[in-house]
């Protein structure tokens, strides 16, 4: 009989994540062109509770901000790792990351997209990049897509509504698999695909009022990337055959609000469609589900002849999940609208409302478990939150508490029989925030000195939660206290 497991493998990889768009800086350095990432604007006024879109805007909207000098864009900026990676990859490697999570910023390799050729010096950065993850003892796990469209591609050809677009995508994802065989075995295509239309500007490069039918203009997006990702795995198959393929998605399983029967099936319904990203690169297909939600809501994709058999035959190695909160759904006051939903009256809320929910985060990974029976990577979890110093010092215990709870759930799953790969906690140095741009919502456990507009000593600082992680990785996931 097949024994049950007690805890963590001995090799699995704790770790770390972040983004080139949120890290990096250097905007305008070697090449790089401009990204979707780089006209997110700093608001102080914006309302943290109800972040409703990630960037983007209308055409007209973008195309000022590319020439607008007043506003403030913090994801320029970045925490400059761009300059600091090797400083900080070393205070990774002394908390005892055995994997470290990035991504490559697709417009510092071809700026505007549409290149023949990509740009040599983005490729030498990168080269340096994961040479020192490597030296530092950790496990590269690269993204290849994480907000990082090259802002040529929305304005001149559409994103990835058009095919093109999905075309050069592939183009640069062979580029990387070529440039890294030997040295990244674990590669994530595109992050959080499912995580739209909150960012379906960052994630598929489409703007405000593109199209009369802005839902079939996604979902067509959403297939051209699927079929590019699964060319994109297909390719990988011959030139690097050790490369493990991998599609992300952002967890929106949700609760229904009661136990009436309307509650349970619109939620049932509405987790299904969350699903159906995975049902289709994990499983190869289109369920059936989809494609009647597709025919009663007027969503005519234009499918080519050939996209079904690479889907099919091109199937991800594994999944990759980010896990933050959960939410709930009521019948009476919810759609089908992807993640409009109810905040759960029984959890506690962040400032930016995100309510923190560890047996979820048991619920979501043992469903995606027992519905694909492929490993799991968990590639984002953390908190974020507003740090204080004091007196020279910051004791984020609220931030250890959070993870800890998280980790006790994972560790139940991974004694289910749940095959989890990694755990790499989100933001294990503070970057800019993804949603919101700022700085003040912090993950790290180390602190970097920078405000919301960029002002400061950039120096950085471990917080407790250094020790703490610190002392989690060692143990290999027994010691939570």
């Amino acid at each position: 009989m097949k024994q049950i497991n007690k805890g963590f493998p001995k090799d699995f990889l704790w770790g770390g994540a972040i983004a080139a768009c949120q890290a990096e800086g250097a905007y305008d350095v070697d090449g790089r062109g401009l990204s979707t990432s780089d006209i997110h604007i700093y608001d102080k006024h914006m309302n943290r509770a109800n972040i409703e879109q990630e960037g983007g805007g209308t055409l007209a909207y973008i195309k000022a901000a590319i020439e607008d000098k007043e506003g403030y864009y913090p994801k320029r900026y970045g925490i400059d790792f761009y300059h600091t990676y090797k400083e900080d990859l070393k205070l990774m490697k002394e908390l005892g990351l055995k994997a470290f999570r990035t991504s490559i910023s697709w417009s510092r390799i071809f700026p505007k997209g549409d290149e023949e050729q990509p740009n040599e010096q983005g490729l030498l950065f990168y080269d340096k990049l994961i040479d020192e993850i490597i030296k530092n003892d950790m496990e590269p796990i690269i993204t290849m897509s994480h907000y990082d469209i090259p802002l040529y591609l929305v304005t001149e050809y559409g994103g990835f509504a058009n095919r093109k677009v999905a075309e050069f995508f592939e183009t640069y994802g062979k580029i990387l698999l070529d440039r890294y065989k030997g040295k990244v075995k674990y590669w994530i295509v595109c992050n959080q695909v499912n995580l739209v239309p909150v960012v379906q500007f960052g994630s598929l490069g489409l703007y405000d009022n593109q199209a009369e039918n802005m839902e079939e203009l996604m979902y067509q997006a959403v297939h051209n990337q699927f079929v590019a990702a699964a060319k994109i795995v297909e390719a990988a198959r011959t030139i690097d055959p050790n490369a493990i393929m991998g599609t992300m998605v952002a967890d929106g399983t949700a609760y229904p609000a009661s136990c009436k029967p309307e509650d349970v099936v619109l939620t049932m319904k509405k987790n299904r469609m969350q699903y159906y990203f995975t049902d289709v690169q994990l499983r190869g297909e289109y369920p059936g589900y989809a494609l009647r939600y597709f025919e009663e809501n007027n969503i005519d994709l234009k499918i080519q002849d050939g996209d079904e058999a690479v889907i099919r035959n091109n199937t991800m190695d594994y999944m990759a999940i980010s896990y933050y909160y959960s939410l709930i759904v009521d019948a009476s006051k919810n759609t089908m609208e992807p993640f409009d939903a109810l905040q759960n009256p029984n959890l506690e809320p962040t400032p930016w409302e995100w309510r923190a929910d560890p047996l979820g985060f048991y619920n979501s990974l043992s469903q995606y478990w027992d519905r694909y029976e492929k490993p799991i990577m968990i590639a984002e979890n953390g908190l974020g939150a507003i740090d204080e110093i004091v007196d020279g010092k910051i004791h984020d215990t609220y931030r250890i508490d959070y993870l800890r709870k998280h980790i006790a759930q994972m560790k139940e799953c991974i004694n289910d029989g749940v095959d989890i790969i990694s755990y790499l906690s989100w933001g294990p140095i503070d970057i800019v925030s993804s949603s919101s741009a700022e700085m003040s919502k912090r993950y790290g456990y180390v602190y970097v000195d920078l405000d919301d507009y960029g002002k400061g000593s950039g120096k950085r600082m471990k917080k407790d939660s250094f020790d703490w992680y610190q002392k989690v990785i060692s143990s290999n996931g027994e010691d939570l206290d």
